[in-house]
């Protein structure tokens, strides 16, 4: 995997945590998702390489179409976050910056993939801390699944064709079920605020 490839998926993904509107957000992810579902095309060496690749293609076009249905179907104000976007994307690097210098080697053969795998997992949980929109959080538990294929593409061997089809199929489980909790809330409170997690009952 080309350190270049990795640095622009790490630029997509800042957007997430920044950027206001949730169509942008699904939109980066699933840009991220594409571009590696290609470089795994380009470094597939035989068919099960092949596999994971169309998996990773799979997965995105999916969780792309799942996620734009939910936000036309649940259209609201936008859910005011808990910080600015300035502030976010500072956090959002400040924290990519700490784990690079914190988090010793990760064992892959590329330190670029390495550094990139932790600044989506920072974006991510920056996303999770400051923004409330339920979306913005299925967005960020999609960006660190991405973060685990540039793992696997940066790894010697790559990832097995068929554990690459079983987590995408988890993760479009696991997708799934958010976007009805989503709904679910839109549907009570007229807002995509996940701060009414804590009023839903049975």
């Amino acid at each position: 995997m080309s350190g270049a490839v990795a640095w622009i998926v790490v630029a997509l993904g800042l957007g997430v945590p920044t950027l206001r509107r949730r169509s942008v957000a699904i939109a980066l992810v699933t840009g991220q998702a594409l571009l590696l579902a290609a470089t795994a095309a380009v470094q597939a060496d035989g068919l099960d390489e092949l596999v994971a690749a169309v998996a990773l293609l799979c997965r995105a076009l999916l969780l792309c179409g799942l996620l734009l249905v939910v936000v036309r179907r649940t259209r609201a104000r936008p859910v005011r976050a808990d910080a600015g976007p300035l502030v976010r994307g500072v956090a959002a690097v400040g924290l990519a910056l700490l784990l690079a210098l914190l988090v010793p080697s990760l064992g892959l053969d590329d330190r670029d993939a390495e550094r990139a795998l932790l600044a989506l997992v920072a974006f991510a949980l920056v996303t999770v801390a400051t923004r409330k929109a339920t979306v913005f959080h299925i967005a960020a538990l999609v960006q660190v699944d991405n973060a685990l294929a540039v793992a696997a593409l940066a790894a010697a061997g790559g990832l097995p064709g068929l554990i690459e089809l079983g987590v995408a199929a988890d993760l479009i489980v696991v997708v799934l079920v958010a976007a009805l909790l989503h709904a679910r809330i839109y549907t009570e409170f007229g807002s995509g605020d996940s701060a009414h997690l804590r009023a839903l009952r049975d």
